[in-house]
């Protein structure tokens, strides 16, 4: 019972932290580790569970959601197309294969979202005046959308701080407010989680433990409702901070403490 309620309040602090930032992995999964279950099964047993909390993380950010159903309706199907290339690489790849580049990611995803608010300006004043919020020329589509791919590869894989890269990818290459693009970035790694989470339970069925799952589904359902009370709430600048900030905390502890 004290090890269900501990997972429990890591499925909630997960569940909070990637509503308003991403990398809620990073809380859940050393937990599982420290408890003794194999990585695959941890892995496994986390990405169904915080499906729960990007669900009701995604329901409070449904004013913002609606604001941008045309750029989800083109990212979408990336995104649940990499989440199932990735749970499938998760099962015959080792769990290193992904984390050995974990800080380089997080790294390059911290980077894009300090210089966002630069890029953002030059990229106006170029133009000599307002752009498209998703920006409009080829180019960027073309980012925009191999990168979206891309990260849902590696969420379905293993997903640690995917919400920090999308944020920080969107960022650069979009002119969407931060606020939007949390919205967005909540509602892409759900269909991550949730399509991989599909073919796990489709192909490794032996390899979930539902104890766990429903553990971690529990405390991500409250902390995503809590999460987007908060974060919603945030300035651009607050917003932008705590992601720096936690995304730095992440960071470090893996780097010095995995």
């Amino acid at each position: 019972m004290i090890e269900l309620a501990v997972i429990f309040l890591a499925g909630f602090w997960a569940g909070m932290i990637n509503v308003v930032v991403g990398s809620g992995t990073l809380v859940t999964f050393p937990v599982l580790l420290l408890f003794g279950y194999p990585p695959i099964v941890a892995n496994i047993s986390n990405n169904i569970g915080l499906v729960a909390g990007g669900i009701t993380g995604s329901w409070g950010y449904r004013r913002e959601i609606a604001a941008n159903k045309r750029l989800l309706l083109k990212l979408l199907p990336l995104s649940a197309a990499g989440g199932i290339a990735g749970a499938l690489l998760l099962l015959v790849l080792p769990p290193e294969a992904f984390r050995a580049i974990v800080p380089i990611l997080i790294v390059i995803g911290l980077v894009m979202v300090a210089v966002a608010p630069a890029v953002q300006r030059r990229a106006a004043a170029k133009a000599g005046g307002p752009l498209p919020p998703a920006g409009e020329s080829a180019p960027v589509r073309l980012v925009l959308l191999a990168g979206i791919l891309v990260l849902g590869v590696y969420g379905g894989y293993f997903g640690a701080a995917q919400g920090i890269l999308i944020v920080g990818l969107m960022s650069v290459v979009t002119l969407e407010s931060l606020q939007r693009i949390t919205a967005v970035k909540n509602v892409l790694t759900t269909v991550v989680n949730g399509v991989a989470a599909v073919t796990f339970m489709l192909v490794a069925w032996e390899s979930i433990d539902w104890r766990v799952t429903a553990a971690i589904a529990a405390g991500a359902t409250l902390g995503g409702l809590s999460g987007a009370k908060v974060g919603r709430r945030l300035s651009p600048n607050v917003l932008r901070v705590t992601i720096l900030v936690i995304g730095t905390i992440a960071l470090v502890r893996i780097l010095f403490f995995d």
